[in-house]
């Protein structure tokens, strides 16, 4: 590390994992099958969708980019977490520790609207299937997507432009597997109440919005499925949400242990593990949620399966 009259950091030190160093060879041989898998499952989503003309729908067209993120702010942090169980140095420049956090950010926060955007789809499909082909246009689909992706961008790029703003001069090792922002922050000798205001204005804003979205669309879509009088009914439009609202659980509960969950006696290992399901677990698992849960990609790998074998 240089540093200029003591406060300008070149690279930063990842700590990592507590005892990492005695038992690196489990950890790595774990994470890198949980991130081969990652990206084998959600590639082949990608794919699955492009591939099968029955699943050019809404619904799948927002579960292609859905995935698509999903790799993205995996794979911003679990190759170099890999590099850092085998090398001594577990260094990362300065510039890459901003890119990190800027990537992970973006993809991390556009999650949360497609996932709200996929709740608005189900509340179209459900509560007014007449009209769902002309609500859900091409050109819908496009705007939320898009939409998505900025308010991600937007979110990271403030908060990764105010946090590398600052001056870093007690000490350049960042007590965590990734360049997160609230150890990072621990760092610097700069005053961070600015920081902490807008890390809380946006991820309460990101928060609230999406989840209120995702709230709404399903009172209504309960509403809706009670109203139907068949059992077959009833249990046809539950399955249709069942694969989205297993992930939402996943995805949000997580999210508020991180977030919400600040408990005095909670370790810094334990938020380490807490980051480790929300951001290297859950993208593996969705893919897994989203094809054993639903009945459409079965049926879509059975024929992939029956032209190949």
């Amino acid at each position: 590390m240089e540093k200029n009259n003591g406060t300008q950091v070149t690279e930063f030190i990842l700590l990592g994992f507590a005892g990492q160093h005695k038992s690196w060879y489990i950890l790595f041989t774990v994470f890198l099958l949980i991130y081969v898998t990652t990206l084998v499952g959600n590639t082949g989503m990608i794919l699955l969708i492009k591939i099968d003309s029955c699943l050019h729908t809404p619904m799948y067209f927002f579960l292609q980019h859905l995935a698509f993120v999903d790799l993205c702010y995996s794979s911003a942090i679990t190759p170099k977490m890999l590099q850092n169980f085998v090398e001594t140095e577990k260094s990362i420049s300065f510039i890459g520790c901003m890119v990190q956090l800027l990537v992970y950010g973006t993809f991390a926060t556009s999650d949360c609207y497609i996932l709200a955007a996929m709740a608005v789809d189900r509340y179209v499909a459900i509560c007014n299937p007449l009209h769902y082909p002309i609500v859900m246009t091409q050109r819908v689909c496009i705007q939320l997507l898009v939409g998505s992706y900025l308010m991600g961008f937007l979110n990271a790029s403030v908060n990764t432009s105010l946090t590398f703003s600052l001056n870093f001069c007690k000490s350049n090792k960042i007590n965590h597997f990734f360049c997160d922002e609230s150890p990072i922050l621990a760092l610097s000798c700069s005053n961070i109440d600015l920081n902490i205001m807008v890390v809380m204005v946006f991820v309460g804003f990101n928060l609230m919005f999406t989840v209120s979205v995702i709230i709404i669309s399903y009172i209504y879509i309960l509403a809706a499925i009670l109203k139907i009088s068949s059992t077959a009914g009833r249990r046809k439009a539950f399955f249709t949400c069942a694969s989205h609202l297993t992930a939402v659980t996943m995805f949000y509960g997580t999210l508020s242990y991180m977030y919400l969950h600040h408990g005095t006696h909670e370790s810094p290992e334990q938020k380490k593990m807490a980051s480790v399901f929300y951001s290297i677990m859950i993208p593996m698992f969705n893919p897994l949620i989203y094809s054993l849960r639903n009945q459409d990609v079965k049926e879509a790998l059975k024929g992939i399966g029956k032209k190949c074998f």
